[in-house]
Formats: structure tokens, C-alpha cells, sequence
């Protein structure tokens, strides 16, 4: 068969908070792009907002609600509802519901920021957390900076 099948509960599973399954780290793409599946615990935040300067990340939310924010904007987004984050663009995200998990998956494109995934579970699962820096700091190497609003 030429085509690459991933069975229910298949993948990549990453151990951490978020529960990230790899669906597709980009080996049988070129490259080309990167598939995750993530779940967000109730009312938690999500990464420091932030800039990806080398990939763009769509997010489709199969269950609860996720909210994005975009610089100074932000937007609830129900089940079914897609988002995109094109190069450049600062964002974050986060669970507003404090009672309900929230499911989604997510593209990235190119597949550069797989490793990013896998690299900030294994710090969370190593050291019971990340702290900001140390999250800053991972981001760098996978082409992603913090956002930082324009000054007066």
C-alpha cells in the first residue's frame, strides 16, 4: 500500500498535561507538514503568546471551546471551528472552560515544530513543568519568538 494509515489510538504519543498524539511528524510528507492531535485540561493557559517566523498552524477544535488570542484580540472558538496562524502572525491559546476538556488538532507547516512538541513534553514530563525561559528558549531553536506589543 503507498498510502500511510495511522489506527485509532495509533501515533506518536507524547506523556505530559496536554495529551499530544503525532499523527504525522512530517516523514511521509517531505516534510511538507505536521499533524497533532492535543487535549487541554480544563481552564488551563496555554504557551506564552508568541511569533513562528519559518512555519504556519491551523487549529480545528473537534470538542469544547479554545480561545486565541492575537495580539491585544481574542476569539472563543466551539467545536468545528478552525484557526489559522500564518507566519508571522502572534498568537496563543488557551481552555476558557473551567469544568470541560477541550480536543483539537493541529497542522504545522512545514513539519518544523513536531520537534517542539516532543521536546517541551519530555522537559514537562522530566521536570514536572517548564518555566517560561526555559520554554523561550526551546521555542528559539524551532524558529519561534515571544510577541511583544509595539511601544508608544
Amino acid at each position: 500500500m503507498d498510502v500511510v494509515s495511522v489506527p485509532a489510538g495509533g501515533g506518536e504519543v507524547l506523556t505530559g498535561p496536554n495529551r499530544i498524539r503525532i499523527l504525522e511528524d512530517g516523514s511521509n510528507t517531505g516534510h511538507r507538514i505536521g499533524l497533532i492531535e492535543a487535549r487541554l485540561p480544563p481552564g488551563i493557559g496555554g504557551p506564552p503568546q508568541h511569533i513562528h517566523r519559518e512555519h504556519s498552524e491551523t487549529f480545528y477544535v473537534v470538542s469544547g471551546t479554545m480561545r486565541f488570542t492575537s495580539a491585544d484580540q481574542s476569539v472563543d472558538v466551539a467545536a468545528g471551528g478552525l484557526v489559522t496562524a500564518p507566519v508571522g502572525a502572534p498568537h496563543t491559546f488557551s481552555n476558557p472552560d473551567p469544568d470541560e476538556w477541550t480536543m483539537f488538532v493541529c497542522t504545522v507547516a512545514p513539519d518544523l515544530y513536531i520537534g517542539y512538541f516532543r521536546e517541551v513534553t519530555a522537559l514537562q514530563v522530566e521536570h514536572g513543568g517548564v518555566d517560561e525561559k526555559t520554554l523561550l528558549k526551546v521555542m528559539a531553536r524551532y524558529a519561534t519568538e515571544p510577541y511583544r506589543p509595539p511601544g508608544p
